[in-house]
């Protein structure tokens, strides 16, 4: 299966991706990552309100193989969470970049936030780097 990179979206190394449209910003995580954990089990999210702070863990997804920490690439307020993808978190692989989202944020300064995320391109670069995908 040819994973795939949207050119619109900006990544983490953890494989976190951030769409920014306008201050709000929606995060989820990538198609590499839902392959290499599998069969997604649990998903642990922040409510509305909650302030995330770049670097920092807002939550965990946990598959048959392993549990890993969530980071945003954006620090903000979330305005929006994916209940769907807590209630049934094997759906995320169906779409990650779409109906796959986890959280929508608001972000307070767009212009910054993005300083350190990774394109597409040097996305598939680093994991090509890392295991020659």
């Amino acid at each position: 299966m040819e994973l795939e990179f949207p050119e619109d979206l900006r990544y983490l190394d953890s494989h976190e991706y951030v769409r920014l449209d306008g201050e709000i910003a929606t995060i989820g995580i990538s198609a590499y990552a839902i392959e290499q954990l599998g069969d997604l089990v649990f998903l642990e999210l922040p409510e509305v309100g909650d302030s995330l702070e770049r670097g920092t863990s807002f939550g965990a997804v946990e598959s048959v193989k392993a549990a890993e920490d969530l980071y945003p690439p954006v620090s903000g307020t979330v305005v929006d969470r994916n209940e769907q993808m807590i209630e049934t978190p094997e759906v995320i692989a169906d779409d990650p970049y779409g109906d796959g989202w986890l959280l929508k944020v608001r972000v307070e300064d767009p212009d910054d936030e993005l300083e350190d995320t990774l394109s597409a391109q040097d996305y598939r670069a680093m994991l090509e780097g890392e295991e020659g995908i």
